[in-house]
């Protein structure tokens, strides 16, 4: 078959789609990976299509950094303002290079692989990094509480996709018909993706996550999709020079006052006497605290003693598979959901909001992770044996 894959997000959302597009070149598929420049390095082994709109550089320009600090409705609202400028050009570039292919894989977010499907007829798949299927089981990962009750979990997900509709329908529509030459979406895409039973493939492991028993036939949880990483991180000296550091990161989120917290992170990691490896908050290094830029989390988080993350689906996914106790200081999205998950797993105290973080907070904290690595080891072997990229690409095979 002719794969695309799409891509389209930062290093967490583009590297579970890069180790999908290379075990599908790996089973002599046709696969091209769709996504911005700088990830090119993730696509050895299979055609890759920049995109020239690059999501790190909008959410590390000023504009961007407000609007993560902006909370769920400011982060939904800014669609209009940040992304929608570069959105025609980014769906222009999708369209270009997808429209020869046989399938589509494409995450939820922005219904890619539905408007490919009308235009084209191509079938498609749909990505989920997270349990985005209703149940009964637990509320939409977006929705901050741990249960509603049954019903209410259910309901919880037509009520936030209508909510995203809401705000964002209209420049979808825009941009179906200005781009795509589309006649506009009634509804919710999620909603009619539901009535013609496209299957959904969640690279989630289940021993993260039980599989819900309300899930149709046709949404399957595979497995995380791991890309191979380097085994050298670039810090041997540092790591070799004493006892496993503190990793503390939080991705591309932007603290409201990243002098503050990186006063809180150094002057924990000092009271809990423990070293640390800190990446995006202005620290000044010293013999104890290495600064990092972009590094290979792979090859990194095994040889901490702990990570200190924002909760992403990504990093929560590399964290736990390198067997190693996590502490999740969320800001919004979904990380509130993994950090009840860390915690529930016995894996990782309770989550720390990032609002809420103070040295005496995230100490306490780092103290109490030798209680958590013993299930965090054990969690580990089981993740790192669990092959998700071959479970969906047999699923993606055997239809």
């Amino acid at each position: 078959m002719r794969v695309a894959v799409l891509g389209v997000g930062s290093r967490g959302d583009v590297q579970p789609c890069a180790a999908l597009a290379r075990g599908l070149a790996g089973r002599r598929h046709d696969v091209t990976l769709v996504a911005a420049g700088r990830y090119a390095g993730l696509g050895e082994g299979v055609r890759f299509v920049p995109l020239g709109v690059d999501p790190e550089a909008v959410v590390t320009s000023e504009e961007g950094r407000r609007w993560l600090r902006s909370g769920p409705l400011g982060f939904v609202r800014g669609f209009r303002t940040v992304v929608e400028p570069l959105a025609a050009r980014l769906v222009t570039e999708v369209d270009a290079a997808c429209a020869d292919a046989d399938l589509v894989l494409a995450p939820a977010l922005g219904a890619f692989g539905r408007h490919l499907h009308e235009r084209y007829g191509m079938p498609y798949r749909i990505l989920h990094f997270q349990p985005s299927e209703p149940t009964r089981e637990f509320p939409n990962p977006l929705v901050p509480l741990a249960t509603l009750g049954p019903l209410a979990n259910r309901a919880s997900y037509a009520l936030v996709e209508r909510l995203g509709w809401l705000m964002l329908g209209r420049m979808v529509n825009r941009l179906r018909a200005s781009v795509l030459g589309l006649g506009p979406l009634r509804g919710s895409p999620f909603a009619a993706d539901r009535r013609a039973r496209v299957p959904v493939l969640c690279g989630v492991s289940p021993l993260v996550v039980p599989m819900p028993a309300d899930w149709p036939a046709y949404v399957r949880m595979t497995g995380y999709w791991r890309l191979p990483g380097p085994r050298e991180s670039g810090l041997e000296d540092f790591l070799d020079a004493g006892a496993p550091p503190v990793f503390v990161g939080f991705g591309s989120m932007a603290p409201d006052e990243p002098e503050r917290v990186a006063g809180e992170v150094v002057a924990a990691l000092r009271r809990a006497r423990l070293r640390g490896v800190v990446q995006g908050l202005p620290v000044a290094a010293d013999d104890d605290v290495r600064v990092v830029g972009e590094v290979a989390h792979d090859g990194l988080f095994p040889r901490m003693t702990a990570i200190v993350h924002h909760g992403g689906a990504g990093t929560t996914g590399t964290g736990l598979t390198a067997g190693v106790p996590n502490v999740v200081c969320p800001f919004f999205s979904d990380q509130p959901f993994w950090g009840r998950r860390v915690a529930a797993l016995g894996v990782g105290p309770a989550p720390l909001p990032i609002k809420a973080l103070t040295r005496d907070e995230l100490a306490a904290r780092l103290l109490a992770v030798p209680k958590y690595r013993e299930k965090s080891a054990q969690l580990g072997r089981l993740l790192r044996v669990e092959n998700g990229v071959k479970n969906a690409i047999d699923l993606i095979e055997r239809c």
